[in-house]
């Protein structure tokens, strides 16, 4: 997602799909060593876990997150942003390292192929919309699903905070780069993808009904899919 705002006549970018550039390259090896042991685990989640049933629902997630990332929102200022998808791969999948290995596999094809977000920072990107996202929308669902014993609302209340926590943590990345001040980033970036949440949690919540209709067997329950 790209969106800009003014700042001292300045045109101030903030982003979820960081460019090249945006990111020192000293910077950026270190997001990439993080971003590699993730991906290790999600990989070995993928050979313990993802059984012959899964892998059609595995392609369809990578597949569906990767279309809902092409769509750019057009919320208030002129600015616009994009869903991310890796709260619903958590859940549906049931492990965080699920939305690792998925949101791994989009963004590469993404970066490689069609240019959206940078090479040298791709392991920032994965970071931020993978790990961050997966573990913050796999975790709080699990607690808010325990305690309402309703998966919707708490799939929704999920998909929500996965992408609010993601771009706040893109947005420090960003001020520890220079790029732009880190209380302006933190409030555009926040504000920006507050809004942006909704449709996220939205979507997260409608697509795990979905699923569950469809095909009940690939899901526990929907009171207990992450179990």
């Amino acid at each position: 997602m790209i969106a800009t705002v003014n700042y001292n006549s300045n045109t101030l970018v903030t982003i979820v799909h960081i460019p090249d550039a945006f990111i020192p390259l000293t910077q950026a090896a270190v997001y990439w060593v993080i971003a590699l042991v993730f991906i290790a685990l999600s990989l070995r989640w993928a050979r313990n876990e993802m059984r012959e049933e899964k892998v059609p629902l595995v392609a369809v997630l990578a597949a569906g997150i990767f279309a809902i990332q092409a769509v750019n929102v057009p919320i208030p200022w002129g600015t616009s942003g994009h869903m991310m998808g890796a709260a619903l791969a958590a859940i549906v999948l049931g492990s965080p390292f699920a939305a690792v290995f998925v949101l791994t596999l989009v963004l590469i094809v993404q970066g490689v192929l069609f240019g959206d977000g940078g090479i040298t920072v791709m392991g920032a990107n994965i970071i931020n919309m993978g790990v961050i996202g997966g573990f913050v929308g796999f975790y709080s669902f699990k607690g808010l699903n325990a305690a309402i014993r309703n998966p919707y609302p708490a799939a929704f209340i999920a998909g929500w905070l996965s992408l609010f926590v993601a771009a706040l943590v893109c947005a420090v990345e960003m001020a520890i780069a220079g790029t732009f001040p880190l209380e302006l980033g933190l409030i555009s970036m926040g504000l920006y993808h507050a809004v942006i949440g909704v449709i996220e949690g939205g979507i997260t919540a409608v697509a795990l009904y979905l699923i569950y209709t469809a095909r009940p067997d690939l899901l526990k329950s929907p009171a207990g899919v992450t179990a």
